[in-house]
């Protein structure tokens, strides 16, 4: 193959490949195309806190996080800025076409949230992060770390806010193996139970087996319903402590078209000790009393609705909330958990071109204790987004 008659895909093929070995590069320029893309980000965000404000390391301030709003018995408000660009992401894929005409693909996926290494101060160097894509897939199987498939990602809605619905969604990534079939696919995806200990949260890792998920999609003119389900088990193991208990799941979401281009997008899940499955660890998974585990129930849900002004300006209207039924008799194990969370979000979006998007966000959220102390975010969000 002479210089000439190479194409932009063998071009950066071989760019890859050049810091491969020389078999890597021999597949790369026959039979495997390659491609990449992402997003840069800039977001800026003043938050007023109902009583009291968050550190500056805290990841609430980059991004909102129900259980992390303040609460306390008086009001001491407090308001902060932020600006950073850690959002924007950068992927990686390859496809390489097989002789029965079915496909091997690998994707892997990089941002910068939630990772340590940079400060404000200077540099703001902070260390990429494995994102939702570190996977190959071959013939309906998928092997490595994705979106859970309790998860349905198509029913998020578009948001400036980095999850959105956060409190109200299920949101989880991890390693897993995966198998499609039509419109079903089923998983085993890796264990983790939260735990509330002594009135802490403490993180296990001791499951004798996977999480399990079954999902069903159906697809139509009229837009997608999605149902899913989760069994696992939850562990807590120190010291003399022995402990399991069995956790489930079940979640309906999707999308419906309104007109020619509006939408409403929702989700309904509830369980016994989803934990971290949902709202970002919103609620542990169980509670232990000094001799076994008290699974937390549950219910959780959001609804959205995106109207499109014109070509270029679109806005989402959203509702979000969590509701867990602690156990009253365990509050001397628990302490104050998390009760009720909700939040209402608009924003407007204007895109002057297909890939550029410039927007402005309104939240207003509020978390309450079992003990009854509330407290409420209000935050006014501006980003700017290029998608390549």
């Amino acid at each position: 193959m002479t210089t000439k008659t190479m194409t932009t895909k063998s071009l950066c093929a071989l760019a890859v490949a050049s810091v491969l070995s020389a078999p890597a590069l021999a597949a790369d320029l026959n039979g495997t195309s390659v491609n990449y893309g992402g997003y840069i980000k800039l977001d800026a965000m003043w938050s007023d806190f109902s009583d009291g404000s968050l550190g500056a390391q805290n990841l609430g301030r980059d991004f909102y996080i129900p259980s992390s709003t303040p609460v306390s018995a008086t009001s001491s408000e407090d308001a902060v800025f932020d600006m950073h660009a850690k959002q924007s992401r950068f992927f990686f894929g390859t496809k390489t076409a097989l002789d029965d005409g079915s496909s091997i693909d690998t994707k892997i996926e990089l941002d910068f949230l939630v990772t340590p290494g940079g400060n404000e101060r200077v540099s703001n160097s902070y260390v990429p992060r494995i994102r939702q894509y570190f996977y190959v897939t071959y013939k309906g199987w998928l092997f490595g770390q994705a979106w859970s498939n309790f998860q349905n990602v198509g029913a998020l809605p578009e948001t400036l806010d980095f999850v959105g619905p956060t409190e109200g969604t299920v949101f989880n990534r991890q390693a897993m193996i995966k198998y499609t079939t039509g419109n079903w696919s089923f998983s085993m995806e890796n264990p983790e139970s939260t735990v509330t200990v002594n009135k802490a949260m403490v993180v296990t890792d001791d499951a004798s087996m996977p999480d399990f998920t079954a999902r069903y999609t159906h697809t139509a003119d009229w837009g997608n319903f999605v149902v899913t389900a989760l069994a696992r088990q939850l562990t807590y193991k120190a010291g003399a402590a022995d402990e399991t208990e069995s956790s489930f799941g079940i979640s309906a979401s999707g999308m419906v078209k309104v007109g020619s281009k509006d939408n409403v997008k929702f989700m309904l899940t509830q369980g016994s000790g989803l934990g971290r499955y949902v709202g970002l660890n919103a609620a542990h998974g169980a509670v232990y009393d000094g001799s076994k585990l008290d699974a937390i129930d549950s219910t959780s849900g959001f609804v959205a609705y995106q109207h499109f002004w014109s070509d270029q300006l679109r806005s989402t209207f959203l509702y979000s909330f969590f509701d867990a039924d602690n156990n009253v008799d365990l509050l001397a194990y628990s302490g104050d958990p998390t009760k009720k969370i909700h939040s209402y979000s608009a924003n407007i979006l204007y895109s002057p071109v297909k890939k550029l998007t410039f927007g402005v966000e309104y939240k207003v959220a509020n978390r309450e204790t079992e003990s009854g102390l509330d407290g409420d975010l209000d935050r006014i969000q501006l980003s700017a987004k290029y998608v390549f």
